[in-house]
């Protein structure tokens, strides 16, 4: 089967035991790394990383694992220890702290928008042919019934038998009618389908902004027997703003989880303003100008992120502040929705990778930047 490598030094407690229990089921396989990489069309050299614990395999590739497992024994691996091994992987992710890892999760969610803006796109085409041919069918229905109309009033005498002659006119009036209901119903959904690539498109340029951010802040390459610094490279901003620094509101009902995200910002320079619940949230909006983005807990008691977010976009000093969620129940279609409904720009999974978090922050204070500086200019022009 050839020789595995041995585990990188200086791991954390939870990658080198994650990275210990993959090796085991590898093992399983009884294949080299370079054969099992042919069969999954995947890299050797980035298999020989995952089994190594030099960097966090994404979730799909330990599925992959476990199915090629199961093919191999015969047996199929029970729920039980997918989730023990689940558990072992998000304890890793949430230490890791990897620069690569964070645009591994940035490229996945780029590639899912692209997908969702394609297949809106397709979508829309296909819709607006479908409506386009029932509002021609709509139109030749309104000549035929125009002409029985005509013919009606030119012999007003012989309506009775006119109409006795003329038995389809009910079935034209009904399917006239049923046509029109697929057009507001094709109308509704190309609406609905336009906003969704809209959105797509959107979460499309802030992820490779994100990505183009995460790229700005790794640190210069190293060589392999050296391994990267415990801790984040500070960002250094590309242009200085003036004007007093952007603030970043932080709302959790978790103590240990606003630590956890001023820690992960602490690097930035921003300054950080932390809310334990809604109303909290609301009053620091009243007492503090210059918010360029809110992070906002989803699951909070009396009044949730959700509510939360509907009451800051009735205000009409912050509706413009960019609003992403955390949350711990997972980013499925029905949440981000109902997110994207209440005003949300973007999600953040709990737990959270430190790298992509600055990432996401770090363009909505730099967009926040551009646009005061914007507007700088305007009044400097217009006096």
């Amino acid at each position: 089967m050839g020789e595995l490598r041995p585990l990188a030094d200086g791991l954390t407690e939870e990658c080198r035991i994650f990275a210990q229990t993959l090796r085991e089921l590898f093992s399983g396989l009884k294949v080299s790394v370079r054969r099992y990489a042919a069969r999954r069309f995947r890299d050797a050299g980035t298999i020989s990383r995952y089994l190594s614990g030099t960097r966090i395999p994404p979730w799909e590739f330990v599925l992959d694992l476990f199915a090629d497992l199961a093919e191999s024994r015969g047996t199929a691996v029970t729920p039980a220890a997918i989730e023990r091994v689940r558990e072992l992987h998000r304890a890793a992710v949430r230490t890791s702290g990897s620069p690569a890892h964070a645009m591994e999760l940035l490229e996945h969610q780029l590639a899912d928008a692209d997908r969702e803006s394609r297949r809106s796109t397709v979508q829309e085409d296909v819709l607006g042919d479908a409506l386009l041919d029932r509002q021609h069918r709509i139109a030749d229905l309104e000549v035929r019934l125009s002409q029985l109309e005509g013919a009606w009033a030119a012999e007003r005498t012989r309506a009775d038998e006119l109409e006795m002659n003329v038995p389809d006119r009910e079935e034209l009036v009904q399917e006239r009618d049923k046509l029109r209901q697929d057009v507001q119903r094709l109308t509704e959904e190309l609406e609905d389908v336009r906003r969704r690539g809209l959105l797509a498109e959107e979460r499309c340029l802030l992820l490779e902004r994100q990505l183009a951010m995460v790229e700005a802040q790794q640190p210069p390459p190293a060589r392999e027997d050296r391994h990267p610094p415990d801790g984040p490279a500070p960002v250094t901003p590309a242009e200085t703003y003036p004007g007093p620094r952007p603030k970043i509101l932080i709302v959790d009902d978790q103590h240990n989880n606003l630590l956890a995200m001023t820690a992960a910002l602490s690097t930035l320079d921003q300054e950080l303003v932390a809310a334990s619940c809604g109303q909290e949230a609301l009053k620091a909006l009243l007492d503090h100008d210059d918010f360029a983005v809110i992070l906002l807990d989803v699951q909070m008691p009396e009044m949730d992120g959700y509510e939360t977010a509907a009451q800051i976009k009735r205000r009409a000093r912050n509706r413009d502040i960019p609003i992403i969620f955390v949350t711990a129940m997972g980013i499925d279609a029905e949440h981000s929705s109902r997110g994207y409904a209440a005003g949300a720009v973007d999600y953040i999974a709990k737990p959270f990778d430190p790298w992509a978090l600055r990432a996401k922050v770090s363009v909505f204070t730099e967009i926040f930047l551009e646009r005061r500086r914007y507007h700088r200019r305007e009044y400097a022009r217009e006096h």
